[in-house]
């Protein structure tokens, strides 16, 4: 069996209680997923794969302002999880930025991927058509 290499973190972060990173609710982000993390001795992990986020929000009530922190929502066309909200988060509009950014990037890679299979298979049936002639 082949190890797996652990999954390398771009933001890590918790829900923060009076801007205190109190909580057992952590959020994460790898380079082509979101991660939130629940619960402390029974734990529940949901993720949002990056190309399938549709719109990003920020949310920032008064109490939070106060407290130095902010929400950010995403919205996905995922099954599980079509809505997820980073709750009290420090620096709300850097992750907002950072998310935006890497879902960007995996679309993009995503996009280049798609062509390279349709290239490829373009290129299969013009073979054939040369061959057959």
């Amino acid at each position: 069996m082949e190890k797996l290499e652990p999954i390398q973190y771009l933001w890590k972060d918790r829900k923060r209680i009076l801007g205190l990173p109190l909580s057992f609710t952590r959020y994460s982000l790898s380079e082509d997923r979101l991660f939130l993390e629940t619960g402390l001795l029974n734990l529940h992990t949901e993720e949002i794969i990056l190309y399938r986020v549709r719109d990003l929000s920020l949310k920032m009530r008064f109490w939070q302002r106060v407290f130095g922190v902010g929400s950010v929502i995403v919205q996905s066309s995922d099954k599980t999880t079509p809505i997820l909200e980073l709750e009290s988060i420090k620096q709300p509009r850097e992750v907002k930025e950072m998310i935006y950014r890497q879902v960007e990037a995996m679309k993009e890679a995503r996009r280049m991927r798609l062509g390279e299979m349709l290239d490829d298979h373009d290129c299969s049936h013009a073979e054939q058509d040369e061959q057959e002639e």
